[in-house]
């Protein structure tokens, strides 16, 4: 017969001389592994961390500073060949002025021979036109020094690089097309042709 001051909520002992029922352990808990990955080992060795990445400078920078060197490359290029072109046309002009004094001075003689020809105005008529003779002869031979040749010849076929024909005379005796006279002559030959010589062409028999 059960006792009546019994609460049948608490638990009851059990019978003596029973053994006990098995205690519950709680679990160990273990060291805690990345995230996401299973508990590593106590004797496992931890992976080693990659070096960091180089440091690497942004492609428009370093497309910017290449732009910027050329620039300053160019503007120093342009600046030489602007100083190259000035130092060449001052070449150029002294180099005019230096051929211009050089061709006046081979005149000057010319021109002291001329005033002492005037002179010796009053002398004999004979001695003062050898004398202009003499300094024609002169300045003919300067101008041919120079690249100017002189070219008066008569008897000879009409060129029309060297002559101009002025006038055409009828004559039996010289072959048509030469040159019978020449009122004044020519200086230069080709693309250093001062004149032409401007002559009279025979034109055949009348």
């Amino acid at each position: 017969m059960a006792r009546p001051d019994a609460n049948p909520n608490l638990p009851r002992r059990p019978p003596q001389g029973s053994p006990e029922p098995p205690r519950r352990q709680a679990p160990q808990s273990s060291p805690a592994g990345p995230r996401g990955q299973a508990p590593q080992a106590s004797g496992d060795v931890a992976p080693e961390q990659p070096d960091a990445p180089p440091v690497r400078v942004p492609t428009d920078q370093v497309a910017n500073d290449r732009i910027a060197d050329l620039e300053d490359r160019l503007r120093r290029a342009l600046a030489d060949a602007d100083n190259m072109r000035k130092r060449c046309e001052r070449q150029v002009v002294d180099a005019r002025a230096d051929e211009r004094a050089r061709v006046a001075a081979a005149w000057l003689p010319i021109v002291d021979n001329l005033e002492r020809a005037l002179e010796h105005a009053d002398a004999d008529s004979g001695t003062v036109i050898e004398g202009i003779r003499v300094v024609r002869d002169q300045a003919v031979a300067l101008l041919g020094s120079l690249g100017f040749r002189r070219h008066d010849e008569t008897d000879v076929p009409f060129d029309p690089q060297l002559h101009e024909a002025v006038s055409v005379l009828a004559d039996g005796d010289a072959p048509a097309g030469t040159v019978l006279q020449v009122l004044h002559p020519g200086y230069g030959e080709g693309n250093r042709q001062l004149r032409p010589a401007a002559v009279v062409v025979a034109g055949g028999p009348g």
